[in-house]
């Protein structure tokens, strides 16, 4: 009996119409699933495919800042026009990008002037290039970290021509020992260097220089906060600053204590999309705007917009445009109505106690009490099939997802993928 000719491609991927995805992916699942020898595989062959495609997805891991998830959750809508993103409409003639953001984000910290570039290793980077190219940059070498993704402080100021000048020991550094390396001619110390932990501690014996003490020694003082808490008072909180944000640095004190420059993540703490924000004074500022650089490393029109959007909720003090912080500070009691409002429609699953994290690097050891719903076994790819996906986790051999980082218009979404699990 003569064998079965399979299918063409052509045929089978118009097939897969009503998959959604254009014609070249649908050729690629139907030629992939050909290519196994089991046409009928190509509708399977077009899900991973979709699945592959940048999607919103229900975080329940318990994880604010998941950087796996983007981070900050970000909600921004613009519609289809052109921008007066380097238009002055009082002249008519050219304008700055940084004149938007930046502006606002300088008013909101209290500095003299602002910068934004793509994220938080580009302003490092930038920084560093345009302050301290070809001359020495002093770090305690208690600061030289690297965080997620592999970067390293001393990669970063290798690639920037600034030459590293380390300072202290490992668990302590004092002022005499910027002292020295500025005053030593050979170091030709350009600035010195203040770097945020990020996601590790030292304790126990140990010696840090604070900013104010920094200050005085006759260079800049750059200061790289990451995580971007913008003011430690948190005005736009109505209960005032959370208990777990009581040793975490902010911008605007930062510069009070005597900061020439601080650099941050947009999409830490802060609450907004992926960017590097320079706030500080303005020759500095101006010096990296002019960075050739600056250029390569600027955002684009929607990153700029959405950041706007964030800064102004700031200046409003409306704490509650910016999901962030309405998922940290959502009280436990509410999150208990939701979790046990979820439990009464998916059977097997539990409510739970938790504890969430804010995760991104930022507040290592600090934990929010938070509630979940749980389930014996790992149900987790399970949940990553459902539409859209939930993003889980499992602790103790069960399954928990976690209420504080998944946005209530999400709980039916929700409810329906675990109910899903049950079946």
């Amino acid at each position: 009996m003569p064998a079965t000719r399979p299918p063409s491609v052509d045929a089978l991927a118009r097939s897969l119409l009503d998959t959604g995805l254009p014609h070249p992916l649908r050729v690629e699942a139907a030629r992939a699933a050909i290519a196994t020898g089991d046409p009928t595989a190509a509708a399977s062959q077009a899900r991973r495919l979709s699945r592959r495609l940048l999607q919103p997805v229900v975080n329940a891991t318990g994880v604010l800042l998941h950087t796996n998830l983007g981070r900050a959750p970000l909600s921004h809508d613009q519609e289809p026009t052109s921008t007066n993103l380097e238009l002055d409409l009082e002249s008519g003639r050219r304008g700055s990008r940084t004149d938007h953001a930046g502006r606002l984000l300088a008013l909101a910290t209290g500095a003299e002037a602002a910068l934004v570039v793509n994220n938080g290793a580009a302003a490092v980077l930038l920084a560093l290039a345009a302050l301290a190219r070809g001359r020495g940059a002093a770090v305690s070498r208690g600061e030289l970290v690297e965080i997620g993704g592999g970067f390293r402080v001393p990669d970063v100021m290798a690639e920037s021509g600034a030459r590293l000048v380390e300072v202290g020991t490992t668990n302590r550094t004092r002022r005499s020992d910027f002292e020295h390396a500025v005053g030593d001619t050979d170091a030709d110390v350009a600035l010195v260097m203040k770097v945020h932990q990020s996601n590790y501690r030292i304790t126990g014996f140990t010696e840090t220089v604070s900013v104010a003490a920094l200050t005085g020694l006759g260079v800049p003082v750059v200061a790289d906060l990451g995580s971007g808490l913008l003011d430690a008072a948190c005005p736009w909180l109505a209960d005032g600053p959370p208990s777990w944000l009581h040793d975490e640095p902010a911008v605007r004190q930062t510069l009070a204590a005597g900061a020439d420059l601080v650099l941050f993540s947009g999409d830490k703490l802060l609450g907004g999309p992926q960017a590097g924000i320079l706030v500080g004074r303005a020759d500095l500022v101006s010096a990296c705007a002019r960075h050739p650089l600056a250029r390569a490393l600027r955002p684009g029109a929607l990153v700029l917009a959405a950041l706007q959007e964030t800064a102004l909720a700031y200046l409003r003090r409306d704490g509650d445009a910016i999901p962030f912080w309405r998922m940290a500070t959502v009280p436990l009691e509410v999150l208990a109505q939701r979790a046990a409002a979820v439990a009464t429609t998916a059977p097997g699953w539990s409510v739970t106690p938790t504890a969430a994290v804010p995760g991104g690097g930022t507040l290592p050891g600090v934990e929010l009490a938070s509630v979940g719903l749980t389930r014996p076994g790992d149900h987790t790819a399970a949940l990553r099939a459902a539409d859209p996906p939930v993003i889980a986790r499992v602790q103790d051999d069960a399954t928990v997802a976690d209420l504080r980082t998944v946005d209530p218009v999400r709980d039916e979404h929700l409810a329906a993928a675990l109910r899903a699990c049950g079946s």
